[in-house]
């Protein structure tokens, strides 16, 4: 298996204090969408606030007024200061909550024989194995659906049966028994499947799967056309934007489709990194694999390779062991077997230890809870550590500069006034030009980061 690379980051644009930062966050398959997750970051807002004694503040959302791109996403404001800093940040949601909800309105018998014919399909053509080569958690957790479908079909044929032994035994025979027996096996597994859903998420799984395969094969021109909207909405806010750094961010699947948002957008305009701000792919609980595994997923790998050498942007990847919704340890490189040749530079790859950013008495309440874990990588920290997703958000450095010097950048918000004086110093964040290429000495930690 391939091992991770740390990549040695690169010094542009880590000199340059942030007062105004661009995020586009690009959510993942989940179909909770932008309300649900807006109340989610405004709760976590407010904690991160606490933890270090900053003022926060953050605007309601609103709709772009662009056509069609007015119903795909929203943007909100967040107002950061702490000691001797203040940050504006400009927040675009990226949606697509509309056609997650349409596939999860599919009727379930369908559902479950496409996610079945898949998922046999994914074995016999090896590429589950490559799943568990890679990370036998994920590929257990993939699996997990399957398996509860099998136990919950075990005992609706059980009741089915038991049922057909009571019309025998009522002198009902033959082809009627049969019938019945049928009608009660799909009644009892139907509702198992409904109302257990809360529970089990088997069938929003199962569709999570179906899209991936399709996405991965070329079958979903409607996500397509939306990523491309999406990387004419990166590019212009590369040209427009007054901020000193975007950040792309994706969680989850959101991973793969910020990648392509990213690639999609840098043949649009090579010079996208160039324009002023620095473009920087965050990546979290990443797992791409779910796509370029697949052998037609050319396309997609021809995009990671681009993004791998491209001298203009900068792409981390925060991965956690403890998250089995994302590979771990996974270079996202090498272990799509591209071999990007003396000119890579990313990603650059961090690991994240929750145990760390949690209070032990959280930590153990929900720890087996997969959903819970998984969204760590976007709420607040109960502890102060060097990843911290708001202060990637809201802080006064820029995400270069966390990555490579980490404990100084923690010093900023959880030191003594003489350390954190020490820390403005060593990171040397003046008011500088956001292009300044000056050298800076890095402290040998992002291997330790989580």
């Amino acid at each position: 298996m391939a091992r991770p690379v740390y990549s040695p980051p690169s010094v542009r644009g880590t000199s340059v204090r942030v007062q105004h930062r661009h995020v586009i966050y690009v959510q993942g398959y989940d179909p909770r969408g932008l309300s649900q997750y807006y109340r989610m970051f405004r709760t976590e807002l407010r904690k991160f606030g606490r933890l270090y004694g900053l003022t926060t503040s953050v605007s309601r959302p609103k709709g772009h007024t662009d056509g069609e791109f007015a119903h795909e996403s929203a943007s909100w404001c967040i107002e950061t200061s702490g000691d001797g800093w203040q940050t504006t940040t400009d927040y675009d949601f990226l949606r697509w909550e509309d056609m997650i909800q349409r596939d999860l309105a599919v009727p379930i018998w369908r559902t479950l024989i496409h996610a079945i014919a898949i998922y046999w399909g994914l074995v016999f053509s090896g590429t589950m194995g490559r799943f568990w080569k890679a990370h036998w958690r994920f590929a257990t957790f993939i699996s997990w659906p399957h398996v509860l479908l099998l136990n919950g079909a075990i005992w609706s044929a059980g009741i089915a049966w038991l049922f057909a032994l009571g019309l025998q035994a009522l002198g009902i025979h033959g082809f009627l028994v049969g019938c019945g027996a049928v009608a009660v096996f799909v009644a009892v597994l139907g509702s198992l499947l409904k109302y257990t859903e809360k529970h089990t998420y088997l069938l929003y799984l199962m569709a999570d799967t179906i899209f991936t395969w399709q996405f991965s094969h070329g079958n979903r021109p409607d996500w397509d056309a939306r990523i491309d909207r999406f990387a004419q909405h990166l590019v212009q806010v590369a040209k427009s934007t007054k901020a000193q750094e975007i950040v792309l961010v994706g969680h989850s699947s959101g991973s793969f489709l910020g990648s392509e948002i990213l690639a999609r957008a840098l043949k649009l305009d090579p010079e996208l990194g160039s324009h002023g701000p620095r473009v920087v792919l965050l990546t979290l609980g990443g797992n791409m694999p779910i796509v370029g595994f697949h052998r037609v997923a050319q396309g997609f790998r021809d995009n990671l390779r681009l993004l791998a050498v491209e001298p203009s942007i900068d792409w981390i990847d925060c991965q956690s062991r403890k998250d089995v919704m994302n590979f771990f340890p996974f270079d996202p490189i090498a272990g799509h077997g591209i071999d990007a040749g003396p000119a890579r530079r990313n990603p650059t790859i961090v690991p994240v230890r929750f145990r760390e950013i949690i209070r032990p008495e959280h930590y153990n309440r929900f720890r087996w809870k997969f959903f819970r874990v998984h969204f760590q990588f976007v709420m607040a920290n109960e502890r102060p550590h060097a990843y911290d997703f708001f202060m990637i958000v809201c802080g006064p450095v820029p995400l270069r500069g966390r990555v490579s010097q980490p404990a100084t950048t923690l010093a900023l918000v959880d030191g003594t006034p003489t350390t954190r004086e020490n820390a403005w110093k060593k990171l040397d964040l003046g008011a500088k030009s956001p292009t300044h290429t000056g050298s800076h000495e890095t402290e040998p930690v992002a291997r330790r980061i989580g």
